[in-house]
């Protein structure tokens, strides 16, 4: 504004000149108003990433911190491709994926672990050390007899470096298919010497003489050291945690000031020099307040991920802006809020000084010391001496008191990743009936893969044939929705809907969940579950516990299942909702055959996952016949009557013939076992007659026996269904 209003009025007193000068005036005036809040110390990195710049310095670090590393080498991107079937219907698509393998730098002096690593935010390993994605991580400390990396050696050969001296992680073909197919912005969690207590000046100044050396500086849970002079970072320090530094015959000695040290000396009484002014003037008290006291302390938040926080000094704030000092160090929230509140105290108090004149000095008595004066409050800190003709002249500066008791901070609410170990594999496969929308020709053969929780990435798909597996594609990372029976579930007619029956089934997760519906989606083919060999639908489903769901409402042995329904079922059998999360098998790799197998291989599989085919041949196997009728003729001929059901055909419309589906229609009529029966009788339609000597001849020649009748179809026969004993 002031630089409008200047530039205007130069114009119109000097013309273009006096613009000039009006203008770079008011450009002064404005950057005085208007500039940013007052900032002091090494400034921290809001947000940094990874790079792979030259010239970058790494930084030494210390306890526990949070960085971004630099890319030190790196291979160029590994391409691969797989071709994945489409589901129900939907054409074949070739998926391409990336891989990269490279070396990343994190610190110049030596770490004992690295935690959790960071990748465009998200977690790409977790606290238990797991990656959330493929590959391959190997931590190297940073010690001078470090291995040279097995991989950067084969690529670079003899000529390559072993990065010694330095702490690194090499990634060997890290899967980089969830960060747009590049190498992520990373950060690491990284715990130096000393990760898991507070930082000492000793791992910050190694040189310094003991033994006020070992004193840890006050909530400094972490710090990162960039470079440069020794002497700013110590300044840096200084500004939040006051330090003593002092050199001697002993060499630099570097202590944290406490006030509350034990042993303070008490000076002797001033020594009178006769000058009368000269002692009335000895106590000096600066007028006025500092023009820029600190008010605020920013800080890498340690309950938040180490992302920038800041905390600002309790009390009423000063005249004019604030003056936020940055401090590269992990802390608590409240630990910050403490520092905050010392360092206004501090500022408040540092304007007053003593000129203290005594004839002998105390040996305990050094420039840094803290003392006590006689007849007056408080501490003093020792900021000089000077030797005079008449004693020793000593400059005290007053200490701050104590700022009472420690206050609670919130560190505020932060939005973490969710850190979940990567669950192994739950793998099934299986057969289902035949619907109508499906080929009769075709098996329909599926696998449900899930896992414990929702961190699972999925898995690839091979069909076990010999020693050899052969490649199906991936699962998704959609989790299939399984588990087993909690309880046994009882046998059933499964001739009509059920509104009182329940099943208790486990989920492998908690997380998932399971719909209501009506009756006309149950009509309709909704909320199916395989159980074991039978295909049951339910109307209502009850969360119970995690995990455990009751569903009630229940429609037994659909799809032709009803002698598994008769069998029921006992506890842990396995359970399968029919859903798009299953994944459709080719038929041709896995077969319809007791003898298939299929194998799963996830990122949290220990080893490959085995699941046998169960239901073989349930899809292309007829239903068994329904409604066996028995009518005994005028001339004492048995007529066997029965109806003929299709694959797929749930709904049985009124007045409408149930299609055939097979290739022809046959039946096989057996009197005796099933397996071996004393007499059978080829049909092709849906009754036979006995006349009363063919039976009499049966029942004499192999005793009573039950007559039967099978559905032949095109790839097997249905189950049998009892016609009558005769006897």
């Amino acid at each position: 504004m002031a630089t409008i209003v200047l530039t205007a009025l130069g114009t119109a007193i000097g013309g273009p000149i006096g613009a000039s000068f009006g203008a770079l005036i008011g450009q002064q005036i404005d950057s005085r108003i208007f500039a940013p809040g007052g900032r002091e110390g090494p400034r921290l990195r809001d947000l940094a990433i990874s790079t792979s710049s030259y010239g970058q310095p790494i930084p030494r670090q210390f306890g526990r911190m949070r960085v971004p590393g630099t890319v030190i080498w790196s291979t160029d991107l590994v391409e691969s491709k797989r071709k994945e079937k489409g589901r129900k219907g939907q054409p074949s698509t070739t998926v391409y994926a990336y891989t990269a393998s490279f070396a990343v730098a994190l610190s110049s002096t030596p770490i004992d672990r690295v935690g959790r690593i960071w990748a465009d935010g998200n977690l790409l390993r977790g606290a238990q050390d797991d990656l959330k994605v493929g590959g391959t991580l190997r931590v190297y400390r940073g010690f001078g007899d470090d291995p040279v990396d097995q991989l950067i050696a084969a690529a670079k050969g003899p000529a390559a470096p072993a990065f010694r001296d330095c702490a690194y992680v090499v990634f060997e073909n890290l899967e980089l298919g969830d960060y747009g197919n590049r190498i992520p912005a990373l950060s690491f969690e990284i715990f130096a010497d000393g990760g898991d207590e507070n930082v000492s000046l000793a791992q910050l100044v190694p040189g310094a003489a003991a033994p006020a050396i070992r004193a840890p500086l006050a909530h400094a849970r972490g710090f990162a050291d960039e470079g440069g002079p020794l002497a700013s970072t110590l300044a840096a320090i200084d500004q939040v945690i006051p330090l003593v530094c002092m050199s001697g015959s002993e060499g630099l000695t570097i202590a944290v000031r406490d006030s509350a040290a034990a042993g303070i000396v008490t000076l002797p009484g001033q020594l009178a020099t006769g000058d009368r002014q000269q002692d009335e003037a000895s106590h000096k008290q600066r007028a006025g307040v500092p023009a820029r006291s600190p008010a605020a302390l920013r800080y890498y938040d340690e309950d938040r991920d180490y992302q920038t926080g800041v905390q600002r000094a309790s009390g009423a704030r000063q005249a004019g802006r604030e003056l936020m000092i940055d401090l590269p160090a992990t802390m608590s929230a409240s630990g910050a809020r403490s520092l905050a509140n010392d360092s206004a105290n501090r500022a408040r108090w540092q304007h007053e000084t003593v000129s203290w004149r005594i004839g002998e000095l105390d040996p305990r008595v050094t420039p840094g010391c803290i003392v006590r004066l006689p007849d007056m409050p408080g501490h003093w800190l020792l900021r000089s001496w000077e030797w005079l003709d008449r004693g020793i002249a000593l400059e005290l500066e007053r200490l701050a008191p104590a700022g009472g008791a420690a206050r609670q901070s919130d560190p505020g609410e932060s939005l973490s990743p969710t850190d979940l170990v990567i669950p192994p594999t739950q793998l099934a496969a299986f057969e289902v009936p035949s619907d109508a929308s499906s080929n009769p020709a075709n098996p329909l053969i599926f696998a449900a893969a899930s896992g414990a929780n929702s961190a699972w990435r999925g898995a690839a798909l091979f069909a076990v044939q010999g020693t050899a597996l052969v490649d199906l594609g991936t699962t998704g990372t959609q989790r299939a929705v399984m588990g087993a029976l909690g309880q046994p579930l009882e046998p059933s007619s499964a001739l009509l809907f059920e509104p009182a029956e329940t099943a208790v089934i486990d989920l492998v997760a908690g997380d998932l969940d399971l719909a209501d519906t009506d009756l006309a989606g149950l009509a309709a083919g909704a909320n199916r579950v395989l159980i074991g060999g039978e295909l049951v639908q339910f109307l209502r489903a009850e969360p119970v516990s995690e995990g455990r769901w009751r569903l009630a409402g229940l429609l037994r042995g659909r799809g032709g299942t009803e002698p598994e329904a008769a069998r029921g079922h006992p506890a842990q059998t396995q359970v399968v909702v029919i859903d798009d999360n299953l994944v459709p098998l080719d038929p041709q790799l896995v077969p319809p055959l007791a003898t298939s197998r299929i194998a799963a291989i996830g990122t949290g599989d220990p080893e490959t996952i085995i699941a046998p085919l169960a239901n073989p041949g349930l899809s292309r196997r007829p239903p068994c016949p329904v409604h066996p009728r028995v009518r005994i003729e005028a001339d004492q001929a048995s007529l066997f009557n029965w109806t003929r059901r299709g694959r797929g055909q749930w709904r049985w419309e009124d007045s409408v013939e149930v299609p055939l589906v097979e290739e022809r229609e046959a039946y096989l009529v057996g009197y005796g076992p099933v397996d071996a029966p004393h007499a059978a009788w080829q049909r092709d339609s849906a009754w036979l007659r006995l006349t009363l000597t063919e039976r009499t001849a049966l029942i004499a020649a192999h005793g009573p026996a039950p007559m039967w009748v099978r559905q032949v179809g095109t790839f097997d026969h249905s189950l049998p269904l009892l016609l009558a004993s005769l006897s």
